[in-house]
């Protein structure tokens, strides 16, 4: 039995042979700490080791499934992505990006300063997109009712370019695997940067909606306004909540929950996939909101309760500690009876 606090003080539920558990499947790869965007850069995948490490610790591994992600193949990287672009990041590393005849790649693909060529750069597309390509397989063939890849959640990430710290869209890979089974799919941002990669894939279906919870304003990427909401097909089928600075739990969990039963009141998903991004927590080192880590659980224990198929992913957050603490205590919530 597992009964604890976390550092940061939020208790971890007590885990117990009597608890309604789900069937989760957790997919972790463990050379992704590994990976290191450079010297300043604030994406540290190491963070997703910190978390995994909490979770060995409180022995929550021990009542799920833990799966080593298959690595994603060009092809099927490409079920999204340009065939040029993936091209190119199979092809780049450290030594080849100096080659002045790459300068302009560089440029058309948008790989920088913030979306750095680092080594190892496409395995390390591959393990994220992996995960959330197995995931979704979970999910479709009944395995799991809860699948989590703190490796995902890169939702910046478009067609042909990176952006965002992002340069595959592991999240968009995952929903074209869960559309060959479920005819709707509901995607949920809590993260503090808008969900645009995701949204502009799906943007004129209505197969897919998504619904993003995000800082508005003079803030990167910029977009979400309210008044974005699809297009075509799509139209009514992307929901954008812009807010401000500063936003604690009440307030979030004030818009969250009555928008979120709304949506499954009537879209009716036959599955969710929910991007759970840290950097919503107060004291992130991009954020600017002042979630605690109950108040950021309370979104993923709100969306559990309607029993529907559920991938969770990761995404940002950039004060390594507060990710760990969050993701370890969001493992142990989906490992206990409903509350």
């Amino acid at each position: 039995m597992v009964d604890g606090t976390t550092r940061s003080g939020a208790s971890l539920p007590s885990v117990g042979p009597d608890a309604r558990r789900r069937r989760v499947s957790y997919f972790y790869e463990p050379t992704i700490g590994d990976y290191y965007y450079g010297q300043g850069h604030p994406m540290k995948p190491h963070r997703i080791r910190m978390a995994h490490n909490l979770i060995v610790h409180y022995n929550l591994h021990r009542r799920m499934e833990i799966c080593r992600p298959y690595p994603a193949t060009p092809a099927d990287i490409q079920l999204f992505h340009s065939p040029d672009y993936v091209s190119f990041l199979s092809y780049v590393t450290p030594e080849t990006a100096a080659n002045p005849a790459l300068t302009r790649f560089l440029k058309r693909f948008k790989v920088g300063e913030d979306c750095p060529v680092f080594d190892g750069l496409f395995w390390f597309c591959q393990a994220s997109s992996g995960g959330s390509i197995g995931s979704a397989v979970k999910l479709n063939r009944g395995d799991a009712d809860i699948t989590i890849n703190w490796a995902g959640g890169l939702h910046h990430a478009k067609k042909s370019e990176a952006s965002g710290f992002c340069y595959v869209n592991d999240i968009v890979l995952g929903i074209l695997e869960l559309l060959k089974v479920h005819r709707r799919v509901l995607y949920v941002d809590i993260d503090v940067h808008h969900g645009d990669g995701v949204e502009e894939a799906f943007y004129t279906t209505d197969r897919v909606m998504t619904v993003s919870f995000h800082k508005y304003g003079d803030f990167f990427p910029g977009s979400g306004h309210i008044k974005d909401t699809g297009a075509h097909a799509g139209k009514n089928y992307a929901v954008n909540v812009p807010l401000n600075d500063g936003m604690d739990d009440e307030s979030f969990q004030g818009m969250f929950r009555p928008i979120m039963e709304k949506v499954m009141e009537l879209y009716r998903p036959d599955a969710v996939v929910l991007q759970c991004g840290a950097d919503s927590l107060s004291g992130d080192r991009l954020g600017c909101f002042n979630l605690s880590v109950r108040g950021h659980a309370d979104c993923l224990r709100f969306l559990r309760s309607y029993n529907v198929p559920l991938m969770v992913l990761g995404g940002g957050g950039y004060t390594m500690r507060n990710v760990a603490r969050c993701w370890c205590y969001e493992v142990s919530l989906f490992l206990t009876h409903l509350c």
